[in-house]
């Protein structure tokens, strides 16, 4: 590979494709690497520092149980893990029918008319319904969102953070003394509340509504199987968290948060829509919806910065609803509801007082005293919530058994008292369910685990991901997950444990993220780390407000302008408007570099204002760009801070620190260079490092030092798969990442050489190398024969490979990034395959092919179509199937036709298809 590039050496390419001004001298300071072994032996012990016990503390997060069959062929299945984001639909089939039916599921359950693919947290999506609140809001005035005191804690946190952007007023208070008037623009409430209490609020919601603002409900899935549907109740949206249904605790995440609303809102949906569109021959097909509103067209202007979904927790959850069915789940359910009544009834037959005499499977007793509680816990191992007056939560879940009860009246009352069978039902007749829910047959199959064996191997059948072949996608480092880093995820120690447990239950967890943000740190050559922020947008968004509280801090609030070059990823925009900024925009050159002039021109102007630039580096053009310490002096000398976009950091660890060339804070993408898998758009983690300077303004949580400015739900962000990039990097240790990082840049200029004459590479550095990236110049083709990039895309499929990122930075090219764990046995194939279609447009361009009946226009080709009695094309089936030998061998199928995006756009329907109803009418009904 090296001959091919005219090299002698690793270190010689990396001498002429990164400037020797921000290569660092000395290796880093990690510890020594450890085999596989060696690194399971560690996670070991540290695992058997956290003490597992039993949490009854409720606040959103349950103990439950994952079917083995959805653990073992979803959660550790590399064929559902190691997906990519399902942009291009046709290779996406089965994970995105499986986010169809989490979106059939949530609107069933909370009686709304759309849900969207999931969101990254309850608190999240809470702040994400109080911004489609103000979105919607008409009148500017009105500026007020109440938040009733008895939703979650962190969940009031995390909406009053995402609320300092909007420049919002946040009023917390009791819901049964709240009365709404024109001031208001929104209402949260929690459906049943954090302590258990059921309100009754369709008089709220009437009254809110005759005010002109909108009703939010955070609620709970499986309370919503007995209680009514908040939709039935004046929600016009609905929040919450389905981790109950099947996913682990795992200290706070990943879990799939759910976000329903109304129709008329849909233009509003933040974060990833699965709809139902058809393929070129008319039969169903899916696809994501809504994409105009995608933050790299809309930029400043999208209504949200989310991109991604929690798309693998968000599968298990559906799942979990799949195999228990309707039936099942109102059994779970009136089990935990019947063990909480006779719980209750007991408790109150030995003195003790109940704050609410209705509930779903919370409890608030008084006349305990907390103390004497607090020791009994510690003796049985068990975990309660404590309030501040003195009185005491229970919240029972799936696992509970009698026993449990049996405990939980000792601890509580230090009676061994045999529980009592309390009443069947002890929530408001008024409330109970009378909406039926999961009706579709995908949720009500057999019941038998062959049956849904065979359906989860059937929809992982219809996708691509890297068990078939590499994902070549630019900006998003689709490489190797290695098993080992994967195997402690589902270790009880790990995955049982509750976010708000007592520290020194989790003080193997303590140690692993301590460590990991010290390496994260070294490698950054930043001062700290913070692992709260759960997604690489979620990262973004709070390393500006780390920056806004810098600001503050100083007496200088009225710096918000947030300087963005053209090139910036799409999320950069959003997330500076999120965080209260006014983005202005900076040119690139010819060459894709930042106009070092025009940038100059802008920090001048802005001097007094200037707040920051996001810049990312390497630059979203896949290049060193020579004038990266320049910039940052120009930034840092008109007052503002430099925030560097993290997401193409695996072509700088172990060669370039961004905290030694100037940068203030950047986010990493932990799902991209540190090895968790994309899980086919989520999960992710997205920490921020920072400089000292900017250490007190990281992001809060009132369970670590009770500062402001939480940004995810849980304190540590998805904590349970933080053990997978602490194997990778103790794995790799410092020359390990260093080679890691030479292989990714090495791969990107072999497959830039290979294919630079048949497809021109747009932007190359001052020695004429890329970074880790290269972007193929595919322009031409439209302009001669009318070939577009979408049908190169497409085409690909049909050679076993998902398209490199198509159209972006630059449109109608194709960015492709090879990574460091690809051979180049699979790079070769890339390449050759990538040929053969240049060969295939050339056949069009002699006029040896019809321009418009061609193997390009009419991909992807599936095997219904190529093995069918007709065949109408005037290219062989061959061709279209086999067009080089190597597919002889092993051959991935579509299973659709190309999609037909429009025709979903215009006939949203987002919901299982009918299997009563014609397709035809049910787009006609939803056009």
């Amino acid at each position: 590979m090296l001959d091919l590039l005219g090299l002698s050496s690793l270190d010689e390419l990396i001498d002429k494709a990164v400037p020797s001004s921000i290569r660092v001298d000395a290796p880093l300071d990690l510890p020594q690497p450890l085999s596989e072994s060696e690194v399971l032996e560690e996670l070991r012990r540290l695992a058997w520092s956290n003490q597992v016990c039993r949490s009854f503390i409720g606040q959103g997060y349950s103990d439950c149980i994952t079917p083995p069959v959805i653990q073992r062929n979803i959660l550790e299945n590399p064929g559902w893990y190691t997906q990519y984001t399902p942009y291009q639909a046709e290779i996406s089939q089965g994970r995105l029918e499986a986010l169809l039916n989490f979106q059939t599921m949530v609107t069933d359950l909370t009686g709304m008319e759309l849900a969207n693919a999931s969101l990254l947290d309850e608190g999240t999506a809470a702040a994400e319904a109080m911004s489609l609140c103000y979105s919607a809001r008409g009148d500017e005035n009105r500026n007020r969102f109440f938040v009733a005191d008895d939703c979650h804690p962190q969940t009031i946190d995390v909406v009053r953070t995402r609320s300092t952007g909007l420049e919002a007023e946040i009023v917390v208070g009791d819901l049964d003394s709240f009365v709404p008037d024109a001031r208001y623009f929104g209402v949260l409430l929690q459906y049943p509340a954090t302590d258990g209490r059921i309100h009754e609020f369709e008089e709220l919601a009437r009254q809110v509504h005759d005010a002109g603002a909108l009703v939010v409900v955070a609620s709970d899935l499986l309370a919503l199987t007995l209680l009514e549907a908040p939709g039935r109740r004046g929600a016009d949206v609905v929040v919450g968290n389905s981790q109950r249904f099947g996913v682990s605790l795992g200290f706070g995440g990943p879990h799939a948060a759910f976000f329903a609303t109304l129709d008329q809102f849909k233009r509003l949906l933040p974060g990833r829509v699965v709809g139902v569109s058809k393929d070129v021959r008319g039969r169903p097909a899916l696809r994501l919806a809504l994409q105009t509103r995608e933050q790299h067209i809309r930029r400043e202007k999208a209504t949200s910065n989310i991109c991604t979904a929690q798309v693998l927790l968000a599968i298990m959850a559906s799942m979990y609803a799949v195999w228990h069915g309707p039936d099942g789940l109102r059994r779970i359910a009136r089990r935990v509801h019947e063990l909480t009544a006779g719980l209750a009834d007991t408790l109150e037959s030995l003195g003790l007082e109940l704050r609410h005499s209705e509930f779903f499977d919370t409890l608030r007793i008084g006349g305990a005293d907390p103390g004497d509680v607090r020791h009994r816990c510690h003796e049985k191992g068990i975990n309660l919530r404590f309030f501040e007056d003195g009185s005491i939560g229970v919240a029972l879940d799936e696992t509970t058994g009698e026993s449990d009860i049996a405990d939980l009246v000792w601890v509580l009352t230090g009676e061994d008292t045999q529980p009592v069978q309390g009443p069947m039902v002890r929530f408001p007749e008024s409330a109970r369910r009378t909406s039926d829910f999961l009706r579709h047959p995908v949720f009500n199959r057999s019941g038998s685990e062959t049956d849904l064996l065979r359906y989860i191997y059937r929809l992982q059948s219809r996708d691509l991901s890297l068990t078939a072949s590499m994902i070549p996608l630019g900006s998003c480092t689709m490489k190797l997950n290695a098993t080992v880093e994967m195997l402690p995820v589902t270790w009880p120690e790990w995955s049982r444990i509750h976010p708000f447990a007592p520290v020194e239950q989790a003080s193997g967890y303590l140690e692993l993220i301590a460590g990991l943000e010290r390496m994260l740190a070294e490698i950054t050559g930043m001062k700290a780390v913070s692992v709260q922020p759960n997604s690489g947008a979620q990262g973004e968004y709070s390393g500006l407000l780390t920056i806004r509280g810098y600001h503050r801090a100083r007496g200088e609030e009225h710096r918000r302008i947030c300087l963005i070059p053209q090139s910036a990823h799409g999320t950069n925009p959003a997330s500076a408007v999120m965080a209260g900024l006014k983005v202005v925009t900076v040119r690139c050159r010819e060459n894709g570099d930042i106009d070092l002039d025009h940038l100059r021109e802008l920090a001048e102007r802005h001097r007094d204002q200037l707040a920051a630039l996001m810049v990312t580096y390497p630059s979203t053009h896949g290049v060193f760009e020579e004038g990266i310490r320049d910039i940052c002096e120009i930034i840092h000398g008109a007052g503002g801070q430099v925030y560097m976009d993290g997401a193409n950091m695996n072509a700088l660890v172990g060669i370039c620190r961004p905290g030694d060339f100037g940068v203030d804070v950047c986010h990493l993408n932990l799902h991209k260079t540190f090895c968790i898998p994309h899980g086919g758009g989520g999960p992710g983690v997205g920490p921020i490092a920072v400089q000292e300077h900017l250490v007190p303004y990281l992001p809060g949580h009132f369970r670590l030092d009770r500062r402001e400015g939480a940004v995810s739900s849980a304190p540590y962000g998805s904590a349970g798969i933080l053990a997978i990039s602490w194997a990778y990097i103790r794995l790799m240790g410092a020359e390990g990442l260093k080679r890691a990082t030479q292989m990714a840049i090495l791969n990107a200029n072999y497959v830039a050489r290979r294919l630079t004459r048949e497809f021109p590479v747009l932007y190359k550095g001052k020695n004429g190398l890329v970074a880790h990236e290269c972007i193929l110049d595919c322009r031409t083709f439209k302009r001669s024969v009318g070939v577009t990039v979408a049908d190169l895309a497409k085409r690909l499929m049909d050679y076993g490979f998902h398209a490199p990122t198509v159209s972006w930075p630059v449109v109608e090219t194709m960015m492709v990034e090879p990574t460091e764990s690809e051979p180049r046995e699979e790079l070769d194939r890339f390449c050759e395959a990538m040929i053969s279609i240049r060969g295939e447009i050339q056949e069009i361009e002699s006029g040896a092919a019809d321009p418009s009946d061609n193997v390009l226009k009419n991909a992807p080709h599936t095997a219904d179509l190529v093995t069918a009695d007709e065949w109408p094309h005037p290219y062989s089936r061959e061709k279209a199937a086999y067009p080089v030998a190597s597919l002889r061998d092993y051959k991935f199928w579509t299973s659709c036709s190309r999609i037909d995006d429009t025709f979903g756009d215009r006939h949203l329907f987002c919901s299982c298809i009918p299997v009563d109803q014609p397709l035809e009418e049910v787009f006609k009904e939803h056009a």
